[in-house]
């Protein structure tokens, strides 16, 4: 705030409760721009002000931090074939750029891994709500590993619903692509019932890993968490995944089942 005293509006202009009053249209004035950069300093002092400025830039606009989440760690009872499956993630930045971290797999106990892949991605922020990320991901298995280029979009979509979407093309030219969504609704404070959608689709056929064109594989589960506390949260649930068309075709020719359901339990980690 300034020390001079404001002029009284000049005539026809009226003052805070004439309806007809315009706000100022130039600039600050020569007044505005003299003295010192930084006020306050004359008053205060250097060595006081200087770490408020520093903190107030970092509060706003210079954040960095990270975290990391596994979202899920859990055990599968399939129709006697149980197994066990993961979801995790960690990022570290600011407000507008990001470096992700993500990981996703499951396999059978007493057999093979069937599935296992890791991203690293860089993500920058489009708007309040959602990140644009690009970056690479390597599939371990099935075999032949893969890298793929990925292009998506995550956050947080109307009526608070995560989504999380990418496209995927291979070193091998194969176009592929995922999307997934979830939504926390909360039952207590500590009690929350997650539903979860996720839908594969690939733009060709891929027989070296057994995936076919068009909508290749669904997955919707059910999942009810208790957060002992918010860092851990231990769940129980279940979970319908189903593979369609030639990848179903695929999976028969392999002995495989192509859908079922699933008994899970396992537990959500933060920190």
């Amino acid at each position: 705030m300034g020390h001079c005293t404001p002029a009284a509006p000049a005539a026809g202009q009226g003052g805070h409760g004439d309806a007809t009053a315009q706000p100022p249209r130039a600039g600050p004035s020569a007044a505005a721009l003299t003295g010192p950069e930084h006020a306050a300093d004359t008053v205060w002092g250097v060595g006081v002000m200087a770490p408020v400025r520093r903190a107030i830039y970092a509060e706003h606009g210079a954040f960095r931090g990270g975290k990391v989440l596994i979202d899920r760690l859990e055990y599968r009872a399939q129709n006697g074939r149980d197994g066990y499956a993961w979801e995790g993630e960690a990022w570290y930045g600011g407000d507008y750029d990001r470096l992700w971290l993500k990981t996703e797999g499951e396999g059978g106990f007493g057999g093979k891994l069937e599935s296992a892949e890791v991203q690293a991605l860089w993500s920058h922020a489009l708007d309040p709500w959602f990140n644009l990320q690009t970056g690479v991901r390597y599939d371990i298995r099935p075999n032949p590993d893969r890298v793929h280029i990925v292009l998506g979009i995550q956050g947080l979509a109307p009526y608070w619903l995560e989504v999380d979407a990418a496209a995927f093309l291979s070193d091998r030219g194969d176009l592929t692509a995922r999307v997934e969504a979830e939504y926390d609704q909360r039952i207590t404070n500590q009690l929350i019932l997650q539903p979860r959608l996720e839908v594969d689709f690939s733009a060709q056929d891929i027989p070296a890993i057994h995936v076919g064109s068009g909508l290749s594989s669904a997955g919707a589960g059910l999942r009810l968490r208790y957060e002992v506390v918010p860092e851990f949260a231990p769940y129980i649930g279940v979970e319908y995944e189903r593979r369609f068309g030639r990848t179903a075709r695929y999976a028969r020719a392999e002995g495989e089942h192509v859908g079922g359901w699933a008994l899970v339990a396992g537990v959500r980690l933060w920190f």
